[in-house]
């Protein structure tokens, strides 16, 4: 089974729309108090933000009214965002597996 980063990224996203029937983590788990599925609904409105900003910067760049260090530090902020989702979305994706091999 072969999930692609982008149905990894649209299923993510459509998740984090509704609301979890899983319980959140103590108001002490974390810093913010939040849960996994907050965490990654939020990784996951910056990444889009960052590849946005990343894509509005490079048509500037090239109808010649962006400048070149902005547009690349944005293609660099975007492709990290979108590198750590993908391995956040690789280790729960290897959790879930491990798990399904457990015996019961």
């Amino acid at each position: 089974m072969s999930i692609g980063a982008l149905d990894a990224l649209s299923a993510y996203g459509r998740v984090a729309g509704r609301t979890s029937p899983l319980p959140t983590a103590p108001a002490g788990g974390t810093a913010s108090g939040g849960s996994f599925g907050g965490m990654v609904s939020s990784m996951i409105g910056d990444t889009s933000t960052a590849l946005k900003g990343a894509e509005s910067a490079s048509a500037r760049q090239v109808a010649g009214k962006g400048d070149l260090v902005d547009t690349v530090t944005a293609i660099g902020a975007a492709e990290m965002a979108l590198d750590t989702v993908v391995a956040v979305r690789d280790k729960v994706v290897g959790a879930y597996s491990e798990i399904m091999r457990m015996q019961i």
